[in-house]
């Protein structure tokens, strides 16, 4: 079983690449793969056939699938990238912190 550091929902940005610096929200996590989708980055054009009579085809733009490595988490509070650090809360459940200032992801 392989870890992702982002989960479903997460503020990310692209750290390289042809959309470095643009910001994002997780869409889609594929852990096995390493993976993610993410709202507005790496948008590919697709050629679609009709399936059902009437339904109509064409071109149309969705967001394809990109590493996770190449995505840092945005800090809540700081507002800035950062790596993922990982602490106990008081009520002993494990929490995901921000390694800059210490705010709790969630």
């Amino acid at each position: 079983m392989n870890k992702v550091h982002v989960k479903t929902g997460d503020e990310v940005i692209v750290i390289n690449g042809k959309y470095r610096g643009q910001k994002g929200k997780v869409l889609e996590v594929a852990p096995s793969e390493g993976k993610i989708i993410v709202e507005g980055i790496n948008i590919i054009t697709k050629h679609v056939k009709p399936r059902k009579m009437g339904e109509a085809g064409g071109l149309i733009k969705a967001e394809s699938a990109l590493y996770a490595d190449r995505v840092q988490l945005v800090c809540p509070k700081c507002g800035k990238a950062t790596r993922v650090g990982h602490d106990v809360d008081k009520n002993g459940k494990k929490v995901r912190v921000c390694k800059k200032c210490g705010a709790q992801f969630e």
